[in-house]
């Protein structure tokens, strides 16, 4: 896979997240959205990783509140972001 096509893709992912993510947070996932936009392949691990522990918390924020929609899509994201972390060879746990 290309540098570019990995950027872009966790570019996407992360807007899925922004989008379900409360505003306090969302700044967050813009801020990893401009790094996996700029960084090289070195830094997309991290990004990943990061990203993973973030969707991870939304979830159990969401179900510590009671709020079922928002952790079913928090859920998808984190998936998603997991998913292709791991395939593209980039998870560091």
């Amino acid at each position: 896979m290309t540098q570019q096509y990995l950027s872009g893709e966790l570019s996407l992912l992360l807007a899925e997240l922004q989008a379900a993510s409360p505003d306090q947070t969302a700044s967050t996932v813009a801020h990893l959205r401009r790094r996996a936009e700029s960084e090289g392949p070195r830094g997309l691990a991290s990004v990943v990783d990061e990203a993973c522990e973030l969707a991870d918390r939304l979830c159990w924020e969401s179900l510590q509140a009671g709020a079922a929609d928002a952790f079913i899509s928090r859920l998808r994201v984190c998936a998603a972001i997991y998913e292709f972390g791991s395939c593209a060879g980039l998870l560091m746990r």
